[in-house]
């Protein structure tokens, strides 16, 4: 018998597991071993890289990575072949997502486009709009940034004042988004935009697609405590886009950008959960080899973030397997979990590494001191890096405040927030 190559992208996986006894171990066993083929010569070195705060690294060659993987049939797994995917099952995707993280392979450059617009141009977009669009995320010639916060309007997605109006065929756009991640590197953002005029709130909101390079467009990158710039401002002056670039209906914006956040907190957080755990593990490692694991507190401390750790998968099985009462509810659970999880985690592992946690590496390099107040001047090691950057885990998607709002409103039925 002829072995089935899963990598086929014209292999429909859905269906092949419905035929196939063993298929999660067969799937599993195949994912490990094309990444043990692949992440080899120039590849190599882009084990690790990639992550939350050091977005910047490596970016070129983690792009044609994200190409590479294209080409062998590993993006998109999850959308319908007739939109160029694998139609995966729900259970393939968690494999896939787990092994990726157990690689170390590196970050991807595509998650926008791929997690998060695309699924949503698949259930609100026009076919025109799929068929123009959902290729180009496919083989990641096209990526994507997402404009939604604005410097007025950070967790509170209602309150943004970017306007648009209709001009015979065109959009015309001026506002300013902010933390706008990778909009230096994107070729197209999507864009929420208040296109009824006097509207308020949720109300007389748009989700347009807005090419980003052209004239009207000004992206302005914004340096971090980490020294990286992975963030931006993304300034709109006159800025245009077609008039039939709105998913959804005009004013419908809110139910379309809420339905992308779903996506947002879907299956990759499994294997983002595996990186979490690699994280906990090395963390561990240190404070037995350093000492710090005799401190009583270390290692309640430790203790602690594995249960945390166990209590946040299971939370993502149940969920995933659709024992929820409202999907806003456990998404918003779900961003409390981890984002509280990894900040709590960075200020552990400056804590396990002591007064080396202090200091850059570089800090005697030519008798020169290493000064943290100048991120310019900063050379970073990772658990620096993981500690300043996960101050922003519990703020960026949705603060903390936002989702026990959430929580609050829409799952308990408590009164709404008082607001100006």
């Amino acid at each position: 018998m002829t072995p089935i190559n899963l990598a086929d992208r014209s292999l429909d996986l859905g269906e092949w597991a419905a035929q196939t006894p063993d298929a999660a171990d067969i799937f599993a066993a195949a994912v490990r071993e094309w990444l043990e083929q692949n992440l080899v010569g120039e590849f190599a070195e882009l084990k690790g890289r990639g992550g939350p705060g050091s977005e910047h690294e490596f970016f070129a060659q983690r792009l044609e990575w994200d190409r590479h993987l294209a080409a062998h049939g590993w993006t998109c797994l999850g959308w319908p072949t007739r939109h160029g995917g694998r139609n995966a099952t729900l259970e393939q995707r968690i494999i896939f997502h787990q092994e990726y993280a157990r690689a170390d392979a590196p970050a991807r450059v595509n998650h926008l486009g791929e997690e998060l617009l695309g699924p949503t141009l698949i259930e609100y977009g026009t076919e025109e709009q799929k068929q123009r669009f959902l290729p180009g995320i496919v083989d990641v010639t096209e990526l994507w940034a997402q404009g939604y916060s604005e410097p007025g309007a950070g967790s509170d997605l209602a309150g943004v004042a970017t306007a648009a109006h209709l001009d015979g065929d065109t959009w015309i756009i001026n506002g300013q988004k902010v933390w706008t991640s990778l909009a230096h590197v994107a070729q197209w953002a999507f864009v929420i935009c208040r296109t009824e005029k006097g509207s308020s709130r949720h109300k007389g909101l748009s989700f347009l697609l807005v090419p980003l390079d052209q004239p009207g467009v000004t992206v302005r990158p914004i340096q971090q405590l980490t020294g990286t710039s992975e963030f931006n401002e993304v300034f709109f002056d006159d800025a245009t886009t077609d008039a039939d670039l709105i998913v959804g209906a005009p004013g419908d914006g809110w139910s379309v950008a809420m339905g992308l956040l779903q996506f947002e907190r879907g299956v990759s957080t499994l294997g983002q959960q595996v990186g979490f755990a690699r994280e906990l593990e090395t963390i561990t490692d240190m404070a037995r080899v350093n000492g710090a694991l005799d401190d009583p507190s270390i290692a309640a401390r430790i203790v602690r973030a594995d249960i945390g750790l166990r209590v946040m998968r299971a939370h993502a099985h149940r969920t995933l397997d659709g024992d929820i009462t409202s999907e806003a509810g456990a998404a918003s659970v779900a961003k409390l979990l981890w984002a509280n999880w990894h900040r709590d985690l960075g200020e552990l592992a400056v804590a396990v590494s002591g007064a080396a946690s202090l200091i850059g590496p570089d800090a005697t390099a030519e008798g020169v001191p290493n000064d943290l107040t100048r991120p310019d001047h900063v050379e970073l090691d990772q658990w620096q890096r993981l500690f300043l950057f996960t101050r922003a885990d519990t703020i960026y998607g949705g603060s903390n405040e936002v989702q026990r709002n959430i929580i609050a409103e829409r799952v308990l039925g408590l009164p709404r927030e008082a607001r100006a």
